[in-house]
């Protein structure tokens, strides 16, 4: 019904009268209702709302409400002080007006000018299927014909989001982009409580936890090829006090970018934490010319008022569901001959390996590095990276010959590379050192004998995705890549670009180019996303791979910790853990913490003696027969070995009919062990289960009751003990629903 506006043909005086009686009666009917915007998954929501002025603010983050209109009402109820600027709680805060807090976009206009402001447009919602919704907000500079339109893109099941922004510039000319956050969020409590971690070669993952205090805690990255080497683009953030594993409320965080990323986290002058992820603006200035848009790289978050453990598994579905490539298939076992042989191999030494493969009962055998290169041959890490033919003394009948060996013996055939470095002593640097990433007037720095080509560049590009191609076009067979990483970027100069503010951006869309041309290819074929260890390891990188090597130290007893910590934010099936000579655990003790994954060898088989070589024959069969459970199953980790002398945790299917449980020693303190029961998680309180113990070595009985059956009430109010002991030192359990 429209509402009509009366006429009076009246005095002057009277008509002013009435239609100041009319306005007053009718201003409700006239004042714009405030837009809300909520970003819901089944259990939580984001809600953002416009404000008079057309700023979106995020009012509301946490659990969902039964009543959506009750949102409204959250601001009301906060008396922390005043927000002078009036745009604390933005939900993309930009520089150069009246914010007076870390931006999440900088820019300059192409007259030079140096703010901005952005107001609501519009927004719209699609629901892509019945589990995924895709909100969009479109802003825009009153001032500037500049655009940004922030993406939400909802998991409702999984209770994950994904945000990024899309910058588009309808200006006459260049926009100078500063700084281009994927998301800004704002959260409201007593407390923060940051988890991060930092760590080097070989010691990957180590966590720290601190409480959040006023001003800004960054974590970032700046080495553009192995950015996480020393500090991986993921975090939590407890919200009141530190979460627990099955309590507390959390927010966990990770940007899909396989370059140099920045987390800014501020607590604001009204004790508010704002956190901005992206793209490390660091010497990354980008151009954006009309008519274009820059889209940033999907920064991807979860929450849960449970605790670490709910926040872990939502992570954990969606990765498997929508990210990691055959995220719901299956994996291959492996042999690999780099600690059997390392650099010193030939035909008939690999022939021999591959033959070990058939033996241990393995998918696949996989030949790691030192096969290629013959003016500068691939004898040692200094020479040969760049030039991708088979080295003709080592390889005389080429890759073929070991395809069809492996096809012989009933294996499958991989093959290392590495084609985004090159060695300075090669070829390919002597054809082209145009291609190699340097400052003309520097002296080179080497990481690892090597340096970085220019993915940047078109050619190059080109150059890297032939290799692979060339490998499988000639041996079609070839059935995995593992695709290594080892240098960083020093003295970062591109010989392509014109703009050297691009580098860092544009090299990580280059590589991403590659893959996209890789996959459109060979759609399906397994790769390991590799470099020294976890050194890019990010759901950017992981939708083009099946699989990442988490790091290089295979000490079992340092994996069990770095697995642990991986494990808050990648899914199992995504781990490749190898079974060594690293440290001095037995065989069992080796093999038993490689299955928390992908399990792997990287042994000489012809050395084992009788019982190991039983025993891994054994375990092979044993994890094919739970495989399946550890790599879809959900993860509960049921005792922390930073907290305990032993650590333990389990993997339950969706049914609730199947879980493997891990225990392992961490300790040789004096009588250190599993002194009381471990509470289970993740059962069927009405179901009763069998507990087996599984993979024991040969000659040795199980210390626990034989058949033995529970409730799944029972073992997770009461538990069971693993009796875990310097004499079991590692005790895999498996519990079957029976009737």
């Amino acid at each position: 019904m429209k509402r009509m506006i009366p006429c009076f043909a009246l005095t002057p005086k009277a008509n002013s009268f009435w239609l100041a009686l009319f306005l007053l009666l009718a201003a409700p009917a006239f004042a714009q209702k405030k837009v809300t915007i909520p970003i819901t998954t089944e259990k939580n929501v984001l809600v953002l709302q416009v404000g008079e002025d057309k700023r979106v603010g995020i009012i509301y983050f946490g659990p969902k409400l039964k009543n959506a209109s009750e949102y409204e009402q959250i601001p009301g109820m906060y008396r922390k002080g005043d927000d002078y600027s009036g745009v604390l709680n933005a939900a993309y805060t930009t520089a150069g007006s009246r914010n007076l807090v870390e931006p999440a976009i900088q820019v300059t206009h192409a007259d030079g000018n140096t703010s901005l402001a952005l107001e609501y447009v519009s927004h719209q919602e699609k629901k892509e299927n019945d589990n995924v919704t895709l909100t969009s907000i479109l802003l825009k500079d009153p001032a500037y014909d500049l655009n940004v339109t922030l993406y939400y893109k909802v998991y409702h099941q999984e209770n994950v989001v994904e945000q990024w922004s899309a910058i588009r510039n309808n200006e006459k000319g260049a926009v100078t982009l500063h700084k281009y956050a994927s998301a800004n969020l704002y959260l409201s409590a007593p407390e923060y409580w940051l988890n991060h971690y930092h760590g080097d070669w070989a010691r990957e993952m180590q966590p720290d936890e601190e409480q959040l205090t006023a001003g800004i805690k960054v974590l970032d990255s700046k080495l553009g090829t192995r950015a996480n080497l020393y500090q991986p683009p993921t975090f939590m953030v407890s919200l009141g006090k530190p979460a627990t594993e099955e309590e507390g409320n959390v927010l966990y965080g990770s940007l899909e970018w396989t370059g140099n990323f920045k987390f800014d986290l501020e607590l604001d002058p009204l004790h508010n934490l704002r956190i901005i992820a992206g793209i490390n603006p660091y010497a990354s200035e980008y151009a954006l010319a009309p008519a274009k848009e820059f889209s940033t790289p999907p920064f991807v978050y979860t929450f849960s008022d449970k605790g670490k453990g709910e926040a872990s598994r939502n992570m954990h579905r969606w990765a498997r569901k929508y990210k990691l490539l055959n995220g719901t298939g299956k994996r291959l076992t492996l042999l690999n001959n780099w600690e059997a042989t390392y650099f010193d191999f030939n035909e008939t030494k690999l022939t021999a390996l591959i033959k070990d493969t058939k033996k241990l009962g393995v998918d696949m055998f996989l030949l790691d590095d030192g096969w290629f290169a013959n003016k500068y041959p691939r004898n040692s890490d200094k020479a040969g990276l760049g030039d991708w033919q088979e080295n003709v003394k080592k390889l005389p009948h080429g890759i073929g010959y070991l395809v069809k060996q492996a096809q012989k013996n009933d294996v499958k055939f991989g093959i290392w590379v590495e084609p985004e470095m090159v060695n300075p002593k090669s070829a390919l640097y002597e054809q082209h050192p145009e291609w190699v990433i340097r400052q003309p007037t520097r002296p080179e720095h080497l990481y690892r004998n090597q340096l970085v080509l220019d993915l940047s560049n078109p050619q190059v590009q080109d150059f890297v995705f032939g290799v692979l191609d060339k490998i499988m076009t000639e041996n079609p067979r070839v059935a995995f890549f593992k695709w290594d990483c080892n240098a960083v970027i020093y003295n970062a100069h591109s010989a392509y670009l014109s703009k050297q503010s691009h580098l860092y951006v544009d090299y990580v869309k280059g590589f991403y180019n590659v893959l996209e041309r890789f996959r459109a290819k060979y759609p399906k074929l397994p790769m390991m996303l590799c470099s020294g260890g976890g050194g890019r390891v990010d759901y950017g990188a992981l939708q083009y791979f099946t699989e990442f090597w988490l790091s290089d130290n295979t000490d079992p007893l340092e994996r069990i910790f770095i697995q642990w910590e991986y494990s808050y934010f990648f899914p199992a099936i995504a781990h490749d853990n190898h079974v060594t000579d690293w440290g001095k655990q037995p065989l069992k003790f080796r093999t038993d913490v490689a299955m928390m994954g992908k399990l792997g060898f990287d042994i000489v088989v012809s050395k084992l003696g009788k019982e190991d070589l039983q025993f891994a024959q054994d375990a092979v069969k044993t994890y094919d027969s739970f495989s399946d459970v550890v790599w879809h199953g959900d993860l509960y980790r049921l005792v922390n070995p930073r907290q305990n002398d032993f650590a333990a945790l389990m993997y339950v299917d969706a049914a609730q009919s199947k879980a493997i449980m891990f225990n392992y020693l961490v300790s040789n303190r004096y009588n250190a062990g599993s002194p009381s029961p471990v509470k289970l998680s993740g059962l069927d309180p009405n179901k009763k289960y069998k507990v087996k113990e599984l993979n024991l070595y040969p000659g040795t009985r199980s210390a626990l009751p034989a058949d033995a059956v529970y409730s799944g009430n029972y073992l997770m109010n009461i538990g069971v003990n693993p009796l875990v002991n310097a004499q079991r030192t590692s005790v895999i359990l498996e519990l079957t629903e029976t009737k």
